[in-house]
């Protein structure tokens, strides 16, 4: 067993990412593993270019509130605690609400990751799911 060393947090670059976003390695698996998480941290409004993975996204919300959106127009509204898979080659992006920082912990394997166009503000504003019930 080892303690493993944390690389500094690293802002993320501007043609993945609208706004600034932080990202914190938690773990990068060596060959043969694939395994990423990397806890992520967008500033209100912040939110990734559309990008999918080979081998799919899970998403675990740590504080604020995210906002999860796929090609058909979907917007999820996750919430401290909730997990969201993201199928292999699915395109989709997350961010903050326009409002609140957001923290989640990202998992995925392997670094076949395809990025694409930033997401508009017409995309980014359309209607949410939010995963809990009205009130």
């Amino acid at each position: 067993m080892e303690i493993l060393k944390q690389p500094a947090t690293m802002k993320l670059p501007p043609h993945m990412f609208a706004g600034d976003v932080w990202a914190d390695v938690i773990h990068r698996g060596e060959e043969p593993s694939r395994a990423r998480a990397n806890l992520v941290r967008f500033a209100p409004g912040a939110r990734t270019a559309w990008h999918s993975h080979g081998l799919g996204q899970t998403l675990h919300v740590v504080s604020g509130v995210a906002l999860v959106g796929t090609r058909d127009g979907v917007i999820i509204e996750a919430h401290p605690g909730d997990t969201i898979g993201c199928p292999p080659g699915e395109e989709h992006w997350h961010g903050a609400t326009p409002d609140r920082f957001m923290e989640h912990l990202a998992l995925w394997e392997g670094d076949d990751v395809d990025w694409l166009e930033h997401v508009t503000d017409e995309q980014y504003g359309g209607p949410r799911t939010s995963t809990r019930a009205a009130n």
